[in-house]
């Protein structure tokens, strides 16, 4: 049997801190000179690149199977990290639904929101009503929206109950939804905790992490379309939800 591989050396993980730094300077550059000027194709395009650099800082491999579908859809994934945004941005830039609180982080709040994310006070009934409106109005004018229904992370082996309220945006603006999954591997293809942000892991320990997991690959899997015509909240978050844990298990198996 082959032995583990060790954990990336500390000097190794060090240089990638030291260039993931230096992209998260790169983007916040490019919002307060140029973002504000390019084109919504620009954008994506520059969300895009931005995200495959920092997938590449870190070591991480992306592998993606499934096709996204085009404007005007609202994707359901699982939550494993933050590396998650990274991810699904890296493979199709999407506008997120965030909780308050990400708007705060130094540097990493700035980003999100250029990029177009939407924050939701999760404990407030009231605001939740304001994002679904606001969501759903996105939707209508094209946009592709992204939100995590666990509304916390896991160690991506499984799903957590869905808190599905967004999906009533879908249903109202009449546009399909997309289930999505996401987990991580090792170098030999077994599934990896080392991205997991969990507990009472801070950002900090979560990037170091990753910095030394040796062979670390995210997959990411679009699965498939649900329409929202002809059917209620509850029913579409039970169809949507078995969509996500079939494509998860598919992602997990060796």
């Amino acid at each position: 049997m082959s032995q583990r591989a060790a954990p990336v050396s500390r000097l190794r993980a060090s240089i990638k801190l030291l260039r993931l730094t230096g992209l998260l300077f790169r983007g916040l550059w490019t919002i307060y000179t140029r973002f504000s000027r390019l084109d919504e194709e620009a954008r994506t395009a520059e969300v895009r690149r931005w995200s495959q650099d920092v997938l590449q800082a870190l070591g991480v491999r992306q592998e993606t199977s499934g096709a996204a579908q085009g404007a005007g859809v609202l994707y359901v994934c699982n939550h494993v990290s933050w590396l998650d945004i990274i991810a699904i941005n890296a493979a199709a830039p999407v506008h997120f639904v965030s909780k308050s609180d990400v708007k705060a982080w130094p540097v990493v709040g700035r980003l999100v929101s250029a990029a177009g994310t939407l924050f939701i006070e999760r404990e407030s009934r009231r605001d939740a009503m304001r994002v679904v409106h606001q969501v759903a109005e996105a939707l209508r004018s094209g946009d592709r929206i992204a939100f995590f229904p666990e509304g916390t992370t896991s160690d991506g082996r499984g799903l957590l109950p869905f808190h599905a309220n967004l999906l009533q945006a879908a249903i109202s603006s009449a546009c399909p939804v997309q289930a999505m999954a996401i987990c991580y591997a090792d170098a030999w293809e077994s599934p990896s905790s080392s991205a997991a942000y969990i507990g009472d892991d801070t950002l900090i320990q979560s990037i170091w992490a990753i910095a030394r997991a040796p062979g670390l690959t995210v997959r990411l899997r679009y699965g498939p379309v649900h329409e929202t015509g002809e059917t209620d909240r509850r029913t579409l978050s039970g169809e949507v939800r078995e969509a996500v844990s079939a494509s998860l298990t598919a992602l997990l198996a060796p």
